[in-house]
């Protein structure tokens, strides 16, 4: 247990991004690349290693000595996890993460994902249209950002979009960063509560989706919990609207303030171009701020930084991907440029499974939008934008957008 002594004087863990570039990491971040072994903060709470280098975050989340195994003790948050609730697969070391990672793959591989691309497009399409038959101005991040992950990710799972709003609404909790843990720990509750009744309609009444596949191919022969089930499709669920939804608003918005960079992206056809660029916002705007969070299980030195076993550390992705240790001049915002490697999606074993979805959804939905919509512009000031620096995944709260 940690005293005020572990704790005073420690910055807080995500830092505030500058007001003059919210598309920037916080500004401190270039000097705990630049400083001897790692820095110490205050993450929700808890004394943590943050881990800012590029190569120190590849290390570690490919070091088999640093666990994400939330059930251990010492695992800052282990205490507020329901006696009900199972960790998800993410939260879990091999092989049990890797045994049950393998199970859902099937439903993220890059074959299957592209195979869902006109589907994609039928529903960037539709809500697209939908935005400008409301008439403007019109807020990009409820009427066209927020719905398509959404849908896509309750199709691919078998929860009703009629429920979104539930959803959402407690996923926000989750990524609230000024939350208590006892919120986050009722929102997660109430969300696989959801999940759990689910599951049970689902056996009842079978359709074409993941949950249905889980528990026909893996609930059935007692590979998976039905809990175990509702646990890992509430992480699907959270994960696959939420930081796609904020890409996509945060990258147009990236977009219409960097102008050439913007046309290149809208006046291309050709699907790599596009390709590249979306790897390139990735990299530029890194929206997951403080998610991967590890534990030490032995003593060992990393970035220079002796780590004692048991003792936390969490990965800083935004300034990993601005390191000129990956790339020269990270801070410019580059569309054509080869960025492969960055490390928005994580790295190791544990890298997003979503990711090929993400992908997609974003290759899509930015040049639909674009030249849908060869005018788009802001609504409103720049600085009146509602940024999320109060969240656990950056984004915008609100896009208000004119045509």
């Amino acid at each position: 247990m940690s005293t005020s002594t572990d704790t005073d004087g420690l910055p807080v863990f995500p830092a505030a991004r500058a007001a003059r570039c919210p598309f920037d990491p916080a500004p401190e971040y270039a000097d705990w690349r630049a400083a001897d072994g790692l820095r110490r903060a205050l993450s929700h709470g808890h004394p943590m290693w943050v881990v800012s280098r590029y190569d120190d975050i590849r290390a570690v989340l490919g070091d088999p000595r640093i666990s994400a195994d939330i059930s251990r003790p010492e695992f800052p948050g282990s205490d507020m996890i329901g006696e009900d609730e199972p960790p998800m697969f993410s939260r879990r070391d091999d092989p049990e993460h890797m045994r049950v990672r393998r199970m859902l793959t099937r439903d993220f591989t890059v074959k299957r994902v592209e195979g869902m691309r006109p589907r994609i497009q039928q529903l960037a399409d539709e809500f697209l249209d939908r935005m400008i038959a409301k008439g403007q101005p019109a807020d990009l991040v409820r009427d066209y950002a927020l719905p398509i992950p959404s849908l896509v990710i309750s199709m691919i799972l078998g929860v009703p979009y009629s429920d979104h709003e539930f959803f959402q609404r407690h996923s926000a909790v989750l990524h609230e960063a000024h939350a208590s843990e006892e919120e986050k720990q009722a929102a997660r509750g109430a969300l696989f509560g959801f999940l759990l009744e689910l599951v049970g309609r689902k056996e009842r009444e079978p359709g074409d989706d993941m949950i249905s596949r889980l528990l026909g191919e893996r609930v059935a022969t007692g590979e998976l919990s039905r809990e175990l089930v509702a646990m890992n499709c509430l992480l699907l669920l959270i994960a696959g609207h939420e930081t796609t939804a904020n890409m996509i608003a945060l990258s147009t918005l990236a977009l219409l303030s960097n102008p050439a960079q913007l046309a290149r992206v809208r006046d291309t056809d050709d699907p790599a171009v596009v390709a590249n660029a979306v790897e390139e916002l990735l990299r530029y705007l890194s929206v997951v701020q403080d998610h991967l969070v590890r534990v030490a299980t032995e003593d060992l030195t990393l970035g220079g930084q002796l780590v004692r076993a048991g003792e936390a550390l969490t990965m800083n992705l935004p300034a990993a991907n601005r390191d000129t240790a990956f790339l020269d001049e990270p801070d410019t915002f580059d569309v054509g440029r080869d960025v492969r490697g960055h490390v928005a999606f994580g790295y190791g074993p544990h890298q997003c499974l979503g990711q090929s979805l993400a992908r997609v959804e974003l290759q899509v939905a930015l040049p639909t939008l674009l030249r849908g919509l060869p005018g788009l512009r802001l609504a409103v000031p720049p600085e009146k934008v509602g940024f999320r620096h109060d969240m656990a995944v950056h984004g915008l709260h609100e896009l208000p957008v004119a045509w």
